[in-house]
C-alpha cells in the first residue's frame, strides 16, 4: 500500500463533497497525512449555467466559496483533522491538477456525481479529465445509494 504523507481534499459542500471530506479526514487521521482542503469558483460554469445576462458574479461567488470553505475546514477540526484551507477561481480540472503539483501532494480525496451517458457528453471535454492531468494518487469517493 502507498503512503500518503500530504492529501489534498476537494470539497463543494455538495453531499458527494461531504462524503469525500469525511473519508478525506478519516485516511488523513490514520496516516498522520498533512491535509490541505480545496475549495473552487468555477466562474465559466456558473455563467454558461443561466440564461441570464452576465453580471459581475466575483463578490457573490467567493464569498460563498469562503463560506464553503471555513465550512469544510471547521468540519474537518471536528473531526480531529487540522487542514490549511485554499480558495480557487476557475476551472476544478485545472485548478485541482495545479494545486495538487504546488503543494506536492500524493492523494487527491475528491466526491463524484453520477450522470447519466447523454449528459456526460456534454459537460466536460474527454481530454481533460482529471486523472491525466495529474501525478498522484486519486481517491474518489462514490456515493452507493
Amino acid at each position: 500500500m502507498a503512503s500518503y504523507s500530504r492529501m489534498l481534499l476537494c470539497y463543494n459542500a455538495t453531499h458527494q463533497g461531504r462524503m469525500a471530506l469525511r473519508e478525506g479526514a478519516a485516511l488523513a487521521r490514520e496516516l498522520n497525512a498533512e491535509a490541505h482542503l480545496l475549495a473552487v469558483v468555477d466562474q465559466l460554469g456558473w455563467a454558461t449555467s443561466y440564461d441570464a445576462p452576465l453580471i459581475n458574479v466575483d463578490a457573490i461567488e467567493k464569498q460563498t466559496a469562503q463560506e464553503i470553505l471555513r465550512e469544510g475546514v471547521a468540519d474537518l477540526v471536528s473531526r480531529g483533522v487540522f487542514a490549511r484551507g485554499h480558495l480557487a477561481i476557475g476551472d476544478p480540472m485545472e485548478q485541482i491538477p495545479s494545486y495538487a503539483e504546488f503543494l506536492k501532494v500524493d492523494l487527491i480525496v475528491l466526491g463524484h456525481h453520477k450522470m447519466g451517458r447523454l449528459a456526460r457528453w456534454w459537460t466536460r471535454d474527454t481530454d481533460r479529465l482529471l486523472l491525466d492531468r495529474v501525478r498522484c494518487g486519486v481517491l474518489v469517493v462514490i456515493d452507493s445509494v
